[in-house]
């Protein structure tokens, strides 16, 4: 099957939305109050059979902004240590650190035929919050990502398997999952990507998007 095809099913299946899965490790729960220190995307593409599947991560550190708060009881739950030599050699400014993200997004987006991307995120509403926080510190105009839609995947995860904590969604999937390495954006990035891949997967293997619905099209792209 052609890369035009496998290109036309991906901006078919949803809508002509790009999922992307985000996660970011804040330091607190008020999106304008409180600090970004790490951020992590990871793009996602689809197979000749139309099953979708990770497809490259992009994950950074982050220096809070100026004047951001940060609740020691986030540090000690992340894990986090601001004051790391190689935390400090690395973070990236909010604005230095979105634009290394919304980069290869949009490219993922052209790549793909689509129009915009999605945020999939578990507890969508968490990092989609900060995310747009961060957009409008930084004066960003073109956010890649919609404004206000998500995917949920403690909601999907919740409907599929009966459990909405990342960790015990990915065991029921059968996606290893380390509760070590969690709380660290990069590794829960990329366990929420399979998790979301896995749910959707699933669905099509059930009859729920066939291929044959790429010959249909869809009239409101």
């Amino acid at each position: 099957m052609s890369e035009a095809i496998t290109r036309e099913m991906m901006a078919q299946r949803f809508r002509s939305f790009l999922p992307v899965v985000v996660d970011l490790e804040t330091g607190g729960f008020n999106a304008e109050r409180d600090a970004i220190l790490e951020i992590a995307a990871v793009t996602l593409t689809m197979d000749p059979e139309g099953n979708l599947m990770p497809d490259a991560t992009y994950a950074y550190h982050v220096q809070p902004f100026t004047g951001a708060n940060v609740e020691q009881s986030a540090l000690d739950f992340t894990g986090i240590k601001l004051d790391d030599p190689l935390r400090q050699r690395v973070a990236l400014s909010e604005a230095e650190a979105l634009g290394e993200i919304f980069r290869p997004v949009r490219k993922a987006i052209k790549t793909h035929g689509c129009t915009r991307a999605v945020l999939v995120g578990h507890n969508a509403a968490f990092d989609h919050g900060f995310l747009n926080a961060a957009v409008n510190r930084c004066g960003i105009k073109r956010n890649p990502f919609h404004p206000f839609s998500s995917f949920d995947t403690a909601s999907l995860a919740g409907l599929v398997y009966g459990q909405t904590v990342l960790a015990r969604a990915c065991r029921a999937a059968g996606i290893p999952f380390d509760n070590q390495e969690a709380h660290s954006a990069r590794y829960d990035t990329e366990r929420t990507a399979e998790l979301f891949c896995a749910m959707v997967n699933r669905y099509k293997d059930l009859g729920g998007w066939s291929l044959a619905q790429r010959e249909q099209g869809l009239d409101d792209l």
